[in-house]
């Protein structure tokens, strides 16, 4: 770590999430970036328990619960109220899982950032809804199991791009960031704090419970998972300007798939399919981050 790596600690000591949830990590990420100057919203998700019941919480921030698909109006109407009483310092922060945010949020999310409100939407992904028992979300990657997609029946449809979506909208900032590159991480927090308008930051949040690992691979598998472009970090500024924040190490998909038991039954023929698939999307990243053009390839 570097030595002005933030010291604050916006969580106390105790919470009730599983040992080795990721999303507790990126909780703690975030509020070391933004500082306690945050009112948070959370619609439902793990955090939603995570914080611990009323009147007890986990967080040394204000935090209003909300219903799962109103993330987005309701930072919406915190903000409008926060500039009614002159108050431009306190960042109100939606904080959601993939369920509340590629699924059940995202109708209030894209309404809330197509106006250009100014509010920090974070997305912590833990790739199926997780809190409600594993079923399958619109974030869940090709190849895996869910209760919902169980033995043969493991989803073939590849994961929704919600970082192409929002760039989409060309809103000022847009980023990935990972529990297992925190320098990178709060860095990104502190950028998206200095700007003004909709921001959008969206974090690989490992779960031992849904992936079928080990609590103590949280951190590797997250790494991992950018090291084999399955999760690239970069950035999206007004929709147009790309930059890419790691260059991978060139790892084969097939070593990340199976430290889990979620994509166990995947064969040989299945992993170098998700491979191409893999590559086929860091190309295009690459092309438009201006380091390569198709006519490469």
């Amino acid at each position: 770590m570097s030595q002005d790596f933030p010291k604050y600690e916006g969580m106390y000591s105790g919470h009730v999430g599983c040992p080795g949830c990721g999303a507790a990590i990126a909780m703690r990420f975030l509020l070391k970036g933004l500082g306690n100057k945050v009112i948070l919203v959370i619609p439902a998700c793990c955090w939603s328990i995570i914080a611990g019941p009323y009147p007890q919480s986990a967080l040394r921030v204000p935090v209003l619960h909300t219903a799962f698909e109103t993330g987005g109006a309701v930072s919406s109407g915190i903000r409008a109220a926060l500039d009614m009483k002159g108050d431009r310092e306190t960042v109100v922060v939606t904080w959601a899982g993939d369920g509340g945010t590629f699924d059940i949020g995202f109708q209030a999310l894209s309404g809330a950032v197509e106006r250009n409100e100014d509010i920090f939407y974070v997305c912590y992904d833990n790739e199926a809804y997780m809190n409600t028992g594993v079923q399958r979300s619109s974030s869940t990657p090709y190849g895996a199991w869910t209760t919902t997609t169980p033995g043969a029946d493991w989803k073939k449809m590849r994961k929704k791009n919600i970082v192409e979506i929002l760039a989409a909208h060309r809103i000022p900032y847009v980023a990935t960031a990972s529990i297992a590159f925190p320098e990178d991480f709060i860095r990104k927090v502190r950028k998206a704090k200095s700007i003004r308008g909709a921001r959008f930051l969206h974090v690989y949040a490992s779960c031992p419970t849904g992936w079928r690992m080990p609590s103590d691979m949280s951190i590797k598998i997250a790494r991992m998972a950018v090291q084999t472009n399955i999760f690239p970090l970069y950035e999206v500024e007004n929709g147009t300007k790309y930059t890419i924040n790691y260059h991978s190490k060139g790892y084969l998909v097939k070593e990340y798939f199976r430290l889990q038991g979620r994509f166990r039954h995947l064969t040989e023929e299945d992993l170098e399919q998700i491979q191409e698939m893999v590559n086929e999307d860091w190309r295009l990243l690459l092309q438009k981050a201006g380091l390569t053009t198709m006519s490469e390839h």
